[in-house]
């Protein structure tokens, strides 16, 4: 019996080491995963716009259209974020399904396609990402946002431009550590009531203002991004 002991022993220490061994391979990569940390993240989307103006006073669902955006984030930490954004998308209405009547039972409908240039200030309500326990990170988190824009447009020839502020929601996921998806609603305030085109710029005498009688629109869009320019490599801290 005692000369099996030794035996025993060896292969009793074997297999610690194998589990150990195992341990260290099992954790490893996450630990070196929840070191990384990024400073951009760049990606896309698509979705669908709503209108609210002269030709459609009341349903924003009403006439939907598309919506296509380009985004750039400066991530500036798990809570905070900047965001540029590139729209391009279409508008559409038509006053003849609205329930007011303009004078002499006149009827106007358009369409146009704009292009939104804005930025974006962004706060989460989690702290967003992949990692340290201590940080408390979340995958996913609900946050809002705000900002300024210029949007460019043209109705039957006739161009116009105007300063936005687009205020919105949004819900951000995080499926792996570098990709992240998103579904994001915007209310956009345009500084004109020309959005619609010139003939609805003043359709029953009540002239428009810095902050009465404009036009809005919406947009709710789907998005995939990817962070890249890692922050840090080996850090013992990070705010």
């Amino acid at each position: 019996m005692k000369s099996n002991q030794p035996h025993t022993r060896h292969a009793l220490r074997a297999a610690a080491l194998t589990a150990a061994a195992a341990i260290i391979m099992l954790f490893c990569p996450l630990r070196a995963e929840a070191q990384e940390d990024f400073r951009f993240e760049i990606g896309g989307g698509i979705g669908m716009t709503g209108y609210l103006g002269d030709a459609n006073t009341a349903n924003l669902l009403k006439n939907p259209s598309w919506d296509a955006e380009l985004l750039f984030r400066y991530l500036m930490s798990p809570r905070l974020a900047l965001k540029t954004n590139f729209f391009v998308g279409g508008l559409r209405g038509n006053s003849a399904q609205m329930t007011n009547v303009f004078p002499n039972d006149e009827t106007y409908k358009f369409s146009t396609t704009f292009y939104e240039l804005s930025e974006l200030f962004e706060f989460n309500f989690f702290n967003y990402g992949i990692g340290e326990s201590y940080r408390k990170l979340k995958r996913i988190t609900p946050y809002i946002t705000a900002g300024l824009g210029l949007t460019a447009w043209s109705v039957g020839g006739t161009g116009g431009a105007a300063f936005t502020i687009p205020l919105g929601i949004g819900v951000k996921y995080k499926p792996s550590l570098r990709w992240n998806l998103g579904l994001e609603f915007l209310m956009k305030k345009t500084f004109s009531d020309k959005l619609d085109g010139p003939l609805l710029a003043d359709p029953i005498g009540i002239k428009s203002g810095f902050m009465k009688n404009t036009d809005w629109y919406s947009t709710l869009t789907f998005t995939v991004s990817y962070e890249f320019s890692q922050r840090c490599a080996v850090c013992n801290y990070k705010e």
